[in-house]
């Protein structure tokens, strides 16, 4: 029982102590060799029956000089920020297409409209300041400066 005691206040002194900094040489980039084996092994029907599938044989090829790794974390990145994009706006779509609307009602009439109609009721310099920011994003998250860029070993996404 004091084993057990001990043990358990001893579990949560782990949260305190600070994570390990993965090393310089340590890759977080993927070869082509590595990719086909993960898929191969999927355990789902669909990894099991087609296994490594890549018609195009875009991993055979070399995006801007960067080599097979990484053009592999560029498409990584690439797959993993167009599809938050698509998923953020299938639910801003969703929500608008069902009646839902911010707390804070902005001027304008907002209930008879589809989200296309609502799109072009946007003054340009609204449009503008919407694509300038997403612009401004994707500077700061190619720019490097949150880690090791997804083309060198970072972490894509």
């Amino acid at each position: 029982m004091q084993k057990l005691i001990v043990a358990l206040c001893l579990s949560g002194a782990a949260a305190y102590v600070a994570p390990v900094a993965p090393s310089a040489g340590s890759k977080l980039a993927a070869s082509k060799d590595e990719v086909v084996a993960l898929a191969e092994a999927n355990p789902d029907f669909l990894g099991k029956a087609i296994g490594f599938w890549d018609p195009l044989g875009a991993l055979d090829t070399n995006f801007w000089g960067l080599g097979n790794e990484g053009t592999i974390g560029y498409l990584r990145h690439a797959e993993i920020k167009h599809g938050r994009v698509a998923m953020a706006g299938f639910v801003g779509y969703c929500l608008h297409a069902n009646g839902i609307q911010f707390p804070i009602h902005i001027p304008g009439d907002y209930s008879t409209k589809s989200p296309a109609e609502l799109w072009d009721q946007v003054p340009e310099s609204g449009k503008w300041q919407i694509i300038l920011f997403v612009g401004f994003l994707e500077f700061f998250s190619e720019s490097g400066a949150n880690g090791a860029h997804y083309t060198k070993g970072g972490k894509p996404g």
